[in-house]
Order: structure tokens, then C-alpha cells, then sequence
């Protein structure tokens, strides 16, 4: 199972985008876990994840997380895909991010 963490400003906004990847990896079988927290919790969060994404509003943060978690993929939500909730184009970069 594949633990897949989305960071954003509070860990809101992103709640929708977390329902619609949820569908989209449900409906391709794809066995994962999806949550969405603050960027503040990142410290916390960010070891157990198989990958990292941040929304927009933070991917100021995008180098300061890869420094923070090396070892891991760390990347933006394209934003017209966190626009437009595509959740099935966001598990699909998630997919190929990590070989899947």
C-alpha cells in the first residue's frame, strides 16, 4: 500500500482533491492511502509517506521539503489538474513518480 501525503496551508483545501484521488485510485484498484495536512505538519507526516505533494499555495515550500526528505519524491500538484479537482491525472503522476 502506497501512503500518499498532500500538504497545503492548512490542510483544508485540499481535502476535496484528496476525495476525488481516492475515486479515481478505487476505481483503478490502486491500493493507497490518501491524506492531506498542513504544511506545519510535515515533519510529523512526511516519514511515513511513499511521496509528497504540495498544492499551489505552498510550492514556495517544494525546496525546503526536498531537502528535509531526500529520500523521497517530492513535487507541486499541477495546477490546472488541483483547479480542475482531476484526481484521476493527479494519481496518475503519483503512478509514474513512483514506478507504479
Amino acid at each position: 500500500m502506497r501512503n500518499i501525503v498532500l500538504v497545503c496551508a492548512a490542510g483544508m483545501s485540499t481535502s476535496l482533491l484528496v476525495n476525488k484521488m481516492r475515486e479515481a485510485a478505487a476505481a483503478e484498484q490502486y491500493d493507497c492511502e490518501i491524506n492531506a495536512y498542513a504544511v506545519a505538519n510535515i515533519a510529523e507526516k512526511g516519514p511515513a509517506a511513499d511521496i509528497i505533494l504540495l498544492g499551489p499555495q505552498v510550492r514556495f515550500q517544494l525546496d525546503n521539503i526536498k531537502k528535509q526528505f531526500p529520500d523521497k519524491p517530492v513535487q507541486t500538484i499541477d495546477m490546472m489538474d488541483y483547479g480542475t479537482m482531476n484526481g484521476k491525472n493527479v494519481i496518475a503522476a503519483v503512478k509514474k513518480a513512483l514506478g507504479d
